[in-house]
């Protein structure tokens, strides 16, 4: 049998994951003597151990490789995705500190659950094999229970702990039956090897448990996206959890989730390219229309943009079903994009609040642009680019994925995408309208005075302009990555 590890360049390309990992754990030991005056320095210790993996990641520190007996691959799309889920991470944490701390609801163990899920994250993109997908997607899983229930006072945030806890344990239970499937069909562990034994089960014609563990793995997959019909979790979740919360897990982990799903179809199961994509074609119809539709009829904020992220993973599945490495990128591209996007909406929320008041109906953005002119534009670039207005972010990301399905040789969904695209602007023009015609009702909404805040949410908002008048590189990059 071989060892795992035989020398410690064989971690290597580990390196940012250990930082990550070995720097949540030196924050359990910091916060232990750190007193509450003083609870930002752990706060700040968990932001610079992302940054330095993250920079570590951008470099190419440790370089790529396949290690741990092939369960660990870092190649060129995991290094995408990370630097991504770094950036992204950071935000969060930024947005967190202030609005837990205001409601005196910041404890040490906040910055070592998004450390640990974010290494989750990190492992999950990496996978090479059915084990290390099951260790990340649980790392990511597990500190997300616990994140969303922070708030223990809150009978909302309660619930939508348990609904998440019970609804991610029947994900995770599906998605784990398809994969013994897997291992019982191929008698292997590594998604290279299931790739080749796979295609001789289908020269043997004996495909029956291979295709029923592919139904299952999609199940798993369309449940950790959120994807309908399996998307019952996701607007209690996004509403109960306190913001900032809502903010993490529904930003990075989207991004973790497409890496788990190019490993687990395009890696460990290409053979079976035209089931799922198949698959992912008729979850994205549905996904566009609950989403789009359960969207216009909302009144609270959070709660709609919990139902636009079933239609943006509608969106994303339609690059998905496109197939190829153009799907794959396009996927890609939307992924990152989508991530910059919730961040900046639900940090629109974080900054607009106050302890006693939380900015989340849509009611209260009622003349917003009479009281705060810019604040109103930023969240303008907000609504803008999810609405996918040129010449902001979100316009060329849904460009790319309806021209990738339409490379795909599925122009019928293509033409879906283009009209669920048109119904998608209503509720993002709801707020806008609220915010620069109605007259305002009562004492209104105001920034927050905290200007470290007020500067990363204007970044954020505004990088969704910059970014969309300078997509080339972003998807550019997001094409090396399945270059070869």
């Amino acid at each position: 049998m071989n060892m795992p590890v035989r020398s410690a360049a064989d971690l290597l390309p580990l390196l940012p994951e250990l930082v990550v990992i070995l720097g949540a754990f030196a924050l359990l030991m910091l916060d232990l003597f750190v007193d509450e005056r003083r609870r930002v320095v752990s706060h700040l210790f968990a932001i610079a151990v992302l940054a330095v993996a993250t920079f570590m990641v951008a470099t190419g520190v440790g370089g790529h490789g396949t290690v741990l007996n092939g369960m660990f691959v870092r190649d060129t799309a995991a290094d995408v995705m990370k630097v991504t889920i770094g950036v992204v991470g950071i935000l969060s944490m930024i947005y967190t500190w202030p609005y837990l701390r205001a409601r005196d609801l910041y404890k040490g163990e906040v910055s070592v659950l998004m450390l640990f899920a974010i290494a989750g994250m990190m492992l999950l993109v990496s996978s090479g094999s059915l084990v290390m997908v099951y260790l990340g997607l649980e790392m990511l899983a597990l500190c997300s229970y616990a994140l969303v229930a922070v708030d223990r006072d809150s009978p909302l945030a309660s619930e939508a702990a348990i609904k998440y806890f019970v609804l991610g344990a029947l994900a995770s239970g599906l998605l784990l039956y398809g994969l013994s499937l897997v291992y019982g069909a191929t008698g292997s562990l590594q998604l290279d090897q299931i790739a080749t034994a796979t295609q001789q089960r289908i020269a043997e014609g004996n495909t029956l448990m291979l295709i029923t563990a592919v139904v299952f793995i999609v199940a798993g997959i369309a449940f950790k996206f959120g994807a309908a019909p399996f998307h019952m979790w996701l607007p209690d979740v996004y509403h109960g959890a306190p913001t900032p919360i809502t903010l993490f897990i529904g930003s990075a982990p989207k991004l973790a989730a497409f890496g788990m799903t190019y490993r687990l179809l395009e890696i460990g199961a290409p053979a079976f390219e035209e089931q799922w994509r198949l698959m992912l074609a008729i979850l994205a119809v549905l996904s566009l229309a609950i989403g789009n539709l359960s969207a216009m009829v909302q009144t609270n904020f959070k709660r709609l943009l919990a139902y636009s992220t079933i239609s943006h993973v509608g969106f994303l599945f339609v690059g998905l079903a496109g197939g190829g490495r153009e799907g794959f990128a396009a996927a890609l591209f939307y992924a990152i994009s989508y991530a910059i996007m919730s961040a900046a909406a639900f940090g629109a929320i974080v900054v607009l609040s106050r302890r006693g008041f939380e900015a989340d109906r849509i009611e209260d953005y009622k003349g917003l642009n009479a009281r705060n002119p810019w604040m109103a534009g930023l969240v303008l670039c907000v609504m803008a680019s999810l609405a996918g207005v040129p010449p902001f972010l979100g316009f060329w990301s849904k460009l790319a994925v309806l021209r990738a399905a339409l490379q795909g040789d599925m122009l019928w969904l293509t033409l879906v995408g283009v009209v669920f695209a048109v119904i998608g602007a209503f509720y993002y023009l709801r707020v806008i309208k609220a915010m620069y015609f109605d007259e305002p009702e009562g004492p209104g909404i105001e920034a927050t005075d905290n200007r470290p805040l007020r500067i990363t949410f204007g970044v954020n908002a505004l990088a969704l302009l910059a970014l969309g008048l300078a997509w080339n590189p972003i998807m550019a990059w997001c094409q090396r990555a399945f270059a070869g």
